[in-house]
């Protein structure tokens, strides 16, 4: 693969043979975006029946009928979005099912993790993966952010590969096929570290769904929503997950996470997590906006009838104006002993130096094996290792890099960001 890659087509995408015919066949299907429909299913594969308190169903209508209405998803699309629909209700029945079982779980401590938060794109994703080469942290692998709880009766195989492992990579097996530049903006292989977010998943709630399929409505009601309950029921599931690997009180696990999420979220995070330390990413905006455009354009070819390249980057330029904006309100929230404001120029000039900073607030030395480690990570994980994607934000969006910036003046004024996209 070259070094350098520029996606030249994203508003007129150029399909190959195979994903011509990946699309025609979904044309083929049923896809039924019907709420009991989704839940009914996940009842007969599990054999359970109880999801617990009923509040989500009223979150998980708004996105089936949000996105059952939208003209401009194809069956394919439509398909991706009720198989994670139906898949996070079948979590949620495991879930609820072994805190009946065990009960006890609900007691296991969270003890003072770190949390990153930031804007999407500005580094949060390389510093959490960074931090989780260290071994004397526990953090949550793609594989097991979508299948937190493993299925009963469900055998590791003879191989010792867990089936959720396995699904995960035929997942991405697939995603490599359909959209193969994907891995240069964002690896989604199964022991990629991910996001927090997605055990919010089986709630039904958190702005994750936005970035499955642009759905306003579903915005509008994330924001006028409290978030803590959220909040709580994720970290309930983290309590679940240090649990089965044995840690029953939680007295030998220190969890590193990072949502950008957590950003619009300061106060919901600090009232859950009011011993975390919290490391906050900054970003030239521009740089942000223009490259989650871009991976989102790039994705929609697979999933919707046209690519509406205005449409995205402005939906994304507002998100991003809401997350800064509820950043530079709350950012005092969080007081300096508990948290630091990790510039993207510093970190990207001394990754492992940051990360030092980092662990001073969180009281965790860094140890000659911890920091052998984080030399091996950067060592097989160098930057560029899948490509680098060429961006032009006037070119492929039509938006000029300096018109959009001055809309985040207040941001520039409050944190010592540079710019970078001219």
């Amino acid at each position: 693969m070259s070094d350098t890659l520029r996606i030249d087509d994203l508003a007129q995408p150029v399909l190959s043979e195979e994903q011509q015919a990946v699309l025609a066949f979904g044309e083929t299907l049923d896809v039924s975006l019907q709420p009991d429909d989704i839940l009914s299913e996940a009842r007969q594969s599990l054999g359970l029946e109880d999801f617990g308190p009923q509040d989500f169903v009223a979150r998980l209508a708004l996105l089936c009928d949000e996105w059952g209405s939208d003209a401009g998803l194809n069956n394919l699309g439509r398909l991706s979005l009720r198989n994670k629909l139906l898949l996070f209700a079948k979590n949620r029945l495991l879930i609820h099912d072994l805190l009946k079982r065990h009960p006890e779980i609900h007691d296991v401590e969270i003890r003072a993790p770190i949390i990153v938060a930031g804007l999407p794109r500005s580094g949060t994703t390389h510093l959490l993966n960074l931090m989780a080469a260290d071994s004397r942290l526990r953090a949550l692998p793609l594989w097991e952010s979508y299948e937190p709880v493993p299925t009963p009766g469900e055998e590791t195989r003879a191989d010792g590969v867990d089936p959720r492992y396995q699904r995960c990579a035929d997942q991405w097996a697939t995603m490599q096929q359909m959209t193969p530049l994907l891995a240069a903006m964002h690896p989604m292989n199964p022991d990629h570290i991910h996001e927090e977010l997605e055990l919010m998943g089986p709630d039904y709630a958190s702005y994750n769904f936005e970035w499955l399929s642009m759905c306003p409505r579903w915005r509008d009601h994330y924001y006028a929503t409290d978030q803590t309950p959220h909040y709580e029921y994720m970290k309930t599931v983290l309590r679940i997950l240090t649990w089965q690997d044995g840690d029953t009180d939680g007295s030998r696990t220190r969890w590193v996470l990072k949502c950008p999420q957590h950003l619009e979220q300061l106060p919901v995070l600090r009232a859950v997590f009011p011993d975390a330390t919290v490391a906050i990413t900054h970003r030239d905006p521009v740089a942000v906006i223009q490259s989650a455009a871009t991976m989102l354009a790039y994705g929609q070819r697979m999933s919707r009838t046209g690519v509406d390249t205005h449409s995205i980057v402005q939906y994304w330029s507002d998100r991003v104006l809401h997350l800064l904006q509820a950043c530079a309100r709350d950012r005092a929230v969080w007081p300096a002993a508990q948290s630091i404001d990790v510039l993207f120029h510093e970190f990207m000039a001394d990754d492992i130096g940051m990360v030092e900073q980092i662990y001073a607030k969180a009281n965790l030395p860094i140890s000659a094996a911890a920091r052998a480690q984080l030399d091996t990570f950067l060592r097989d994980h160098p930057r560029g290792k899948h490509g680098r994607i060429v961006y032009n934000l006037q070119d492929d969006f039509g938006v000029s890099p300096e018109q959009l910036r001055e809309h985040f003046d207040f941001y520039f004024r409050q944190f010592p960001v540079r710019p970078e996209v001219q």
